[in-house]
């Protein structure tokens, strides 16, 4: 968690003080789930992943998304599940005993699974060492899907905004009447 410092300034022209928190990012480190899709490294933070999931079979839903593969019923709960090879516009793999799903909260009351090739393990990653990653083009919006990169083991680690893509992949529709 990141910490705070609640910081006493005063104004010399009129004696008055003010608070003003700061946070302080250079002792900050959190925990992140790391998994592997074609062969590269991602992560997303630990609070937002509910459970890890061995693959299992898939219902498709026609007339979605290509990247939704469909829906599975995990203990009675119905759960949207993207191809996250297809929403990163990369080539097609059959799933085999490494495929997982990464179950995420979406709201309080729903969860979004995402196909990915294998999860590796849990990592602290400080908050300094996290880098802006680069925008690559002005439209394109799966680049905003991106937290930051980092360094770890001598391995690039792109790191995921789980809550940018989620809102990408179901977004709210106003005349919704359910």
């Amino acid at each position: 968690m990141e910490n705070e410092r609640v910081k006493r300034t005063t104004n010399e022209s009129s004696g008055t003080s003010t608070r003003a928190r700061t946070i302080d990012k250079e002792i900050e480190s959190s925990q992140w789930v790391t998994f592997s899709i074609n062969n590269e490294l991602f992560a997303v933070d630990t609070l937002q992943v509910k459970e890890i999931l061995r693959y299992t079979p898939i219902t498709p839903v026609p007339g979605t998304n290509a990247y939704i593969c469909g829906l599975i019923n995990l203990r009675g709960h119905v759960v949207t599940v993207i191809d996250t090879r297809m929403m990163f516009n990369l080539p097609h793999e059959e799933p085999n005993d490494n495929t997982n799903i990464l179950l995420v909260d979406f709201s309080q009351d729903e969860m979004v699974g995402f196909v990915v090739d294998s999860v590796g393990e849990v990592i602290n990653i400080a908050t300094k060492s996290i880098d802006v990653a680069p925008r690559l083009t002005d439209s394109d919006t799966k680049s905003g899907f991106i937290k930051g990169v980092t360094m770890y083991d001598n391995s690039l680690i792109i790191l995921l905004d789980i809550e940018k893509i989620i809102s990408y992949v179901t977004p709210i529709i106003e005349d919704d009447p359910y």
